[in-house]
């Protein structure tokens, strides 16, 4: 999301309040030492304390203040390009380098602390069963990562774009180094890891034309006029206010057919009838598709067009048959 000029002024603002309450603690620390007595060594220890707590106090509130002005003018800088502003690169480098920045931070704040460098070189140095265990944690971890960048070069969705996973229908709200957010059409959002998403198969409607194919089956009886009820059905389609009149060719519809009815089945009890028709987009067809059932339903009782239901002859034997 873009962040305002208030928005950052405001974070700018915690900032410089972060700091004003430290300097008044720097004031409450320095009179309670001078007017309490106290031991040397319970002075230094206190002193010390105060000195590194202040220390990463600071380090994370410039780490914060400086991730929110790096973002913000990458941002700026991309959009003063001219160029389209591609979300999905800009959500994973930004999340990269808000890492790098945290990184930083904690580097530093191991610097400050003391004995805390030396317990982290000791752990890197130990390596063995440590490092082995830290591999299996950290498998997911990588997995995700490396997929979220993968993600943000070949680009199989983006920011922004209608997709099909696992059977459920979204639009992608947000790519981040460890997960993708979809927001499904109940406005639930779905999380899901970066290294599963990739070695799924989606169906994104959004990666060069939102246009899709929709369809309709609607059952008729064998006495119905075949004729007829196509007639109706593209009648209807036709007289819908979201019709688009698309004069592309696809594998289920020609250039010189923007409405279609096949026969496509011959059941047992009826003729299966399946109206084909362009949407200019996924949510869209599915709505034509609830309306025009409902539509193509009233003019096949209005033209006494039989919609029939499951037959069954029962034969009984009597006793005396053979």
């Amino acid at each position: 999301m873009v962040e305002s000029d208030s928005e950052h002024k405001t974070n700018i603002g915690v900032f410089w309040l972060l700091l004003g309450m430290v300097a008044v603690a720097v004031v409450v620390v320095g009179l309670l030492l001078k007017f309490v007595p106290m031991e040397s060594e319970m002075l230094n220890q206190l002193e010390e304390t105060f000195r590194i707590g202040l220390g990463i106090l600071i380090v994370l509130g410039a780490a914060n203040i400086f991730n929110k002005i790096v973002t913000s003018r990458l941002r700026r800088l991309a959009e003063l390009t001219g160029a389209e502003f591609d979300k999905t690169k800009f959500s994973i480098a930004q999340n990269l380098v808000s890492a790098i920045i945290y990184l930083i931070a904690v580097a530093i704040i191991m610097r400050i602390v003391p004995g805390l460098e030396e317990i982290a070189f000791s752990l890197l140095a130990g390596a063995g069963i440590a490092a082995i265990v830290l591999g299996f944690a950290a498998k997911d971890v990588a997995s995700n990562l490396l997929a979220g960048i993968f993600i943000a070069i070949f680009q199989p969705f983006r920011v922004g774009d209608r997709i099909l996973f696992n059977d459920t229908y979204g639009t992608v709200e947000d790519i981040t180094l460890r997960h993708t957010i979809i927001r499904t059409w109940k406005n639930q959002r779905l999380v899901v890891p970066n290294s599963k998403i990739s070695q799924s198969t989606i169906i994104n409607y959004s990666l060069k034309d939102e246009k899709c194919v929709e369809t309709v089956e609607i059952p008729i009886s064998y006495e119905a006029d075949i004729d007829k009820a196509k007639k109706i059905m593209i009648e209807e389609v036709k007289k819908h206010p979201n019709f688009i009149e698309i004069r592309a060719s696809s594998e289920l519809l020609g250039k010189k057919e923007p409405v279609k009815v096949r026969v496509v089945s011959i059941a047992e009890s009826a003729i299966i009838l399946r109206l084909y028709f362009w949407a200019k987009d996924k949510p869209t067809g599915f709505r034509m598709s609830c309306e025009l059932r409902e539509a193509i339903k009233k003019r096949f009782d209005e033209e006494g067009i039989e919609i029939p239901y499951p037959h069954r002859t029962i034969i009984q034997k009597s006793k005396g048959s053979a």
